[in-house]
């Protein structure tokens, strides 16, 4: 997430009433998790375990619990509660913002797009042209939706990320101020659920095609012409690359790739990155060829039990 303006970290650590560490004028231009930052942005992080990861990332800004060495070129946040002062700044610079109609006036529609009865759609949202939306779909507010694209009935664009804390008194959550952007060509079956970006974009790729009943986590992007049938669950900050398909009701965990022209078979999960061009099955997913030989063996262990009990 892009600030509207540069700010300097003497000016961030204001908002958030921490103090900083390198020049008071060193310039801040947005906020985005670890996978996703670039030179300007501030990425925050409260375990020393991850304090490398987080220092020698591409953000030149790092909100951290602790006063460590500052890397050259870089500047420091130094809070008691990064997680906390991280939701500080997603509500200042991205507040939630109630609507009082169910189409808001902020909102675009392109040339020869349908509506529905009953549909939401938030503030700034932009859909474009010779697009299907139908009855029911709530797309939240900051939502991206390109030319000739179909949503079905009952699907939510824009939900917050399921992004947890655990605290003594309970789940603290962290805010999500991202978007969900919907490239060209795009079909969402009945009851899609897509959730928005942390600070970055969750993105469906142009001529993807996703059935009823598919869960997509805050950051994930998916490629452009992937097929994936109903019942998948997919975690936040998945990479899926170019004419993936996924069956039915596979289960992907967080931060990996699926790489282009993968195949995943039927209720496979998948817990580790594959590679393109291999076709998959199972749990934990591996390619056909393995997973056949592990079966294989699987099937030969009642004989080798009857061969030892016979030897003995």
């Amino acid at each position: 997430m892009k600030f509207p303006r540069t700010h300097t970290v003497e000016e961030i650590s204001k908002l958030i009433s921490c103090y900083f560490v390198g020049d008071r004028d060193f310039p801040v231009e947005g906020m985005n998790e670890i996978h996703v930052v670039t030179p300007g942005d501030i990425v925050f992080v409260d375990h020393p375990k991850y304090y490398d990861k987080a220092l020698q990332s591409a953000a030149t800004v790092v909100l951290i619990n602790k006063e460590v060495e500052c890397p050259e070129g870089k500047a420091l946040l130094v809070s008691d509660d990064p997680f906390r002062d991280f939701n500080k700044l997603t509500d200042h610079f991205k507040p939630f913002k109630t609507s009082d109609s169910n189409i808001s006036k902020s909102s675009k529609i392109g040339k020869n797009t349908v509506v529905q009865p009953n549909c939401f759609i938030g503030n700034n949202v932009v859909i474009g042209d010779n697009c299907v939306i139908h009855s029911n779909v709530s797309i939240y507010d900051d939502t991206i939706i390109g030319n000739n694209v179909i949503i079905h009935a009952g699907c939510v664009l824009g939900s917050s990320a399921f992004y947890y804390k655990k605290r003594p008194e309970g789940f603290d959550r962290l805010k999500s101020g991202g978007r969900v952007v919907v490239e060209d060509n795009v079909d969402l079956g009945s009851l899609c659920t897509i959730d928005k970006g942390v600070s970055g974009d969750t993105i469906i790729g142009e001529g993807s095609k996703l059935d009823n009943q598919i869960q997509v986590g805050h950051d994930t992007v998916i490629g452009k012409k992937c097929l994936i049938a109903s019942q998948t669950g997919i975690a936040g900050c998945v990479v899926i690359e170019d004419e993936v398909t996924i069956w039915g009701q596979v289960g992907i965990t967080s931060a990996i790739t699926i790489g282009s022209k993968a195949v995943i078979s039927a209720q496979s999960g998948v817990s580790k990155s594959l590679e393109g061009n291999k076709s998959y099955f199972g749990t934990p997913a591996d390619d056909f060829r393995s997973k056949y030989k592990e079966l294989a063996s699987i099937r030969q262990i009642p004989e080798i039990i009857k061969m030892l009990k016979e030897k003995s």
